[in-house]
C-alpha cells in the first residue's frame, strides 16, 4: 500500500510540473538561456544562439521523468528575433513531444537611460502519447483491458504572448501560455482543458565597483495556474565572472517553493556553467525536498549550446542586461 501511494504521488507531482504547462521545470532557463522563459528574448544578443538541455528528475525512482529540449533563438532585423524550441518528454508509460516557433519585436522606449520594451508571440504544437504497448499484467489487474488498442495520442495547438521591460540592467518579463482551451474528450473527466498561466521573471544584473569583470544576479520566477489558483516561486542567484576575451564562468543557487508553503522548499540546488570561444556547458543538481527525497538522489541537468554568425545590430535595443556578455556590440558600449 505504501509502494502504491508513493506512485500515484510521483504521477501528480509529474504531471502538476511536467506536461503541457510550459514550466521551466527545474533550472534550465538559469543556464544562459532566457528565451526559454519567454519568447520575448529571441534575437536579444549578436548571435545565432544554440542550447540543449537534457534533465533526468528523481534519479533512483523506476520510470522516473526524462526530458531533453533543444532551443535556438537568432536576429532576423535590427530590432526583431525569431526563435525554435523543440522538447521531447517522457513520464513513465507516457510521452510528450512539442515544437514551438517564437517571433519578437524590440523597441527602444528611452535612449539615454537605456530603456528597452519587447514584444514576443510564440505558436506551439504539442503531442501527448500513452505507451499502450508496455502496459504489463499486475497482481491487482492480473488481465489487461482488451479494449485498449491502437495508438493513444492526440496533439492540440496554442499560443503564448508576453512583453519586457528593460531598464539599464533592471529586467521584467511576464507571458501568458497556453491561452487557447484544450479539445478535450468529453466523456473523460479527469483531463485539464484549461491549461493557461501566468509566468513573471525578473532581476538585476549588479556590477562589482572594484572589479568590473564580476557581475551579481539576484532573479525571481513567478508561475500562476490559472484553473486553480496554484503558484510557485524560485529564488534564484549568479555570480558571474569575465576575462579579458569575454569568456566568463559562473555560479549560483536556485530555491523552489509554493507560495503557500514557503518555508517548505520543492527543491534546493546549486548550479556551475562556463563560455569558452563561444561554445557553453552548465550543469545544475536540484536537491528534492518531500516526501520523494527518501527514494531519490535527486534531480541531474546539463545545458550544452554554442554562440556563432556573430552579427551586431544597430539598435541598442537588442542588448542584453549583462554589460560584458554583449560588450561586442560597438553601438551599445558605455
Amino acid at each position: 500500500m505504501k509502494k502504491s501511494l508513493l506512485y500515484i504521488t510521483f504521477f501528480f507531482l509529474s504531471f502538476s510540473y511536467g506536461q503541457e504547462l510550459n514550466l521551466p521545470v527545474w533550472t534550465q532557463y538559469l543556464a544562459d538561456n532566457d528565451f526559454i522563459i519567454s519568447p520575448t528574448y529571441a534575437g536579444i544578443g549578436d548571435n545565432l544562439k544554440v542550447r540543449a538541455n537534457g534533465l533526468t528528475q528523481w534519479v533512483g525512482i523506476k520510470n522516473a521523468p526524462d526530458n531533453q529540449a533543444l532551443y535556438a533563438d537568432f536576429r532576423i532585423a535590427n530590432q526583431s528575433g525569431v526563435g525554435l524550441s523543440m522538447y521531447n518528454d517522457r513520464n513513465g508509460n507516457t510521452r510528450q513531444k512539442g515544437i514551438k516557433f517564437s517571433f519578437a519585436h524590440h523597441i527602444i522606449l528611452d535612449y539615454k537611460s537605456k530603456q528597452y520594451l519587447s514584444f514576443g508571440l510564440s505558436y506551439n504544437i504539442n503531442s501527448f502519447r500513452i505507451d499502450i504497448e508496455n502496459f504489463q499484467p499486475t497482481e491487482e489487474i492480473p488481465i489487461v483491458d482488451p479494449s485498449i488498442v491502437d495508438d493513444r495520442a492526440v496533439s492540440n495547438h496554442n499560443f503564448d504572448v508576453g512583453f519586457l521591460y528593460r531598464y539599464n540592467r533592471f529586467y521584467f518579463s511576464f507571458n501568458a501560455n497556453n491561452i487557447l482551451d484544450k479539445e478535450i474528450d468529453l466523456y473523460d473527466g479527469y483531463e485539464p482543458s484549461k491549461l493557461l498561466n501566468f509566468q513573471a521573471y525578473t532581476g538585476y544584473v549588479f556590477t562589482n565597483k572594484y572589479n568590473k569583470n564580476v557581475e551579481y544576479e539576484p532573479s525571481l520566477f513567478f508561475q500562476l495556474f490559472n484553473s486553480d489558483g496554484r503558484s510557485a516561486t524560485d529564488l534564484n542567484f549568479k555570480y558571474r565572472q569575465f576575462n579579458r576575451d569575454g569568456d566568463y564562468y559562473f555560479v549560483g543557487g536556485s530555491y523552489r517553493f509554493l507560495n503557500d508553503q514557503y518555508l517548505k522548499p520543492l527543491n534546493l540546488g546549486p548550479m556551475a556553467g562556463i563560455m569558452k570561444n563561444n561554445f557553453y556547458f552548465a550543469y545544475s543538481y536540484q536537491l528534492t525536498i518531500n516526501d520523494l527525497s527518501g527514494y531519490n538522489s535527486g534531480t541531474h541537468s546539463i545545458t550544452i549550446g554554442i554562440d556563432f554568425l556573430q552579427n551586431a545590430s544597430n539598435c541598442a535595443c537588442t542588448k542584453g542586461t549583462s554589460y560584458r556578455k554583449y560588450k561586442n556590440n560597438g553601438n551599445n558600449r558605455k
